[in-house]
């Protein structure tokens, strides 16, 4: 910890002598929760969880005509967790979240190498999940292409651990890293055109998962492939979006995946300058039930907690395999004055798949969410509460009478940005 601020700090004097761009702000986030039944279910013989995290990162911007360089550390905290007066930090929780360097190549293309954020289109398939503490990146390579109104991002990647006694250190290549989708090896091509009303975007993605043979040797890779596009129409007060996504090939684990889908179509309303509103739909194709193969599809690398309600009861380390999902879903955003807006949605969620009693109701999820900016901070709260329906028990395998009659999570968030130097 104390070498990474000493060398911030000579850079920062280095900086004040140059006649590069040069930017320092941060951020200071703490959210308290409230958990009763977030994620899942929770029986009526447990008690609430309750706990207070803050994220803290410093980030640094250094740029000049030919390269820009950025760098962003951060902190988890959760109140408590260190005893009192311990010399290191327990939790080990602070990383380099980006360290990146973008280089011009061309007057329209540049290449980007480095731990960086992927964040396309509404982030359903590649985004930066900044809801979470920790959030998330990837160690890759990009080539930038963008001219006028088009843009194509071509990437790379290659996962290694050098504390693998037989991996890159001796021989081999073997990445042992496991689960959440954790890739050894990536490729990607996104591509993104705009019109007058019409936006269209297109990714090919292919991700391949160390495999093992029977003795448990590494074995080469098993590539998934996730294709689609994303479409956004916008024409005075309307707002349409469109997601189709197809994924085959094999996951984690030498699953073959084959006719996994997910479609989605979304409106939006401007129905006055304080009113907004918003319907759905989204459909997640499910597992088939044949061994050694699956139909179901998985968001991978989006910030999941966006979609399908803000309780994470679906894809966020959760449901990979399951029966899919079909989202019905409606909103309003009313804008209260000139600081604060409140954002009201409500969720129907229905299996894809029967499950095996062949229910597929499971339930309805509303969710508020409530704005306040103040000078130079935000206060933001929520709240969101579970109906739950009886294909819902069985999903999460809690029966009815096992489960606490109210499933619901409540949390308080303020956010501080500081800009220490450079920038507005």
């Amino acid at each position: 910890m104390k070498k990474q601020y000493v060398i911030l700090g000579l850079m920062l004097v280095c900086f004040q002598f140059s006649n590069a761009q040069f930017t320092l702000d941060g951020e200071f986030r703490p959210r308290t929760e409230y958990r009763h039944g977030f994620g899942s279910l929770i029986p009526d013989a447990s008690d609430a969880g309750f706990g207070i995290s803050t994220r803290v990162r410093l980030n640094t911007s250094y740029m000049t005509d030919n390269y820009w360089v950025y760098v962003s550390l951060q902190d988890i905290m959760v109140w408590g967790e260190n005893r009192q007066i311990l010399p290191y930090d327990q939790n080990n929780s602070f990383a380099v979240f980006q360290a990146w360097a973008e280089i011009k190549l061309g007057e329209n293309t540049s290449t980007k190498v480095g731990r960086q954020v992927l964040s396309y289109d509404d982030q359903r398939i590649l985004g930066g999940l900044d809801w979470a503490q920790q959030g998330r990146n990837h160690d890759a390579a990009l080539i930038k292409y963008k001219k006028d109104n088009f843009m194509l991002d071509f990437g790379l990647a290659f996962n290694q651990d050098y504390s693998n006694p037989t991996g890159f250190v001796s021989t081999g290549t073997e990445y042992s890293t496991t689960g959440f989708f954790s890739y050894k090896t990536m490729q990607m091509l996104y591509m993104k055109q705009k019109w007058d009303k019409l936006t269209g975007s297109l990714l090919l993605l292919n991700n391949g998962f160390q495999k093992y043979d029977t003795n448990n040797v590494a074995d080469g890779v098993s590539n998934l492939q996730t294709l689609g596009t994303h479409l956004e129409y916008k024409s005075g007060s309307l707002g349409i979006a469109a997601n189709a996504y197809l994924q085959t090939g094999k996951r984690q684990g030498e699953v073959e995946v084959k006719g996994a889908y997910l479609l989605g179509l979304d409106f939006t309303y401007k129905a006055s300058s304080k009113v907004g509103l918003g319907a759905g739909l989204e459909i997640i194709s499910g597992n088939d039930g044949n061994a050694g193969e699956t139909g179901a599809f998985f968001p991978l690398y989006g910030t999941n907690h966006k979609f399908n309600g803000f309780m994470d009861y679906f894809y966020v380390g959760n449901h990979a395999n399951s029966i899919g999902l079909v989202d019905v879903h409606a909103s309003a955003n009313f804008t209260l004055s000139n600081a604060s807006s409140l954002m009201v949605k409500v969720l129907n969620f229905r299996g894809e798949q029967a499950l095996a009693s062949g229910e597929k109701s499971l339930g309805t999820e509303v969710d508020l969410v409530y704005k306040r900016k103040f000078k130079g901070y935000a206060l933001v709260l929520g709240y969101s509460q579970m109906f739950v329906s009886d294909g819902m028990y069985e999903l999460k395998g809690v029966t009815e009478a096992e489960a606490a009659g109210t499933q619901n999570w409540a949390w308080a968030m303020l956010v501080i940005k500081p800009k220490f130097l450079g920038g507005n």
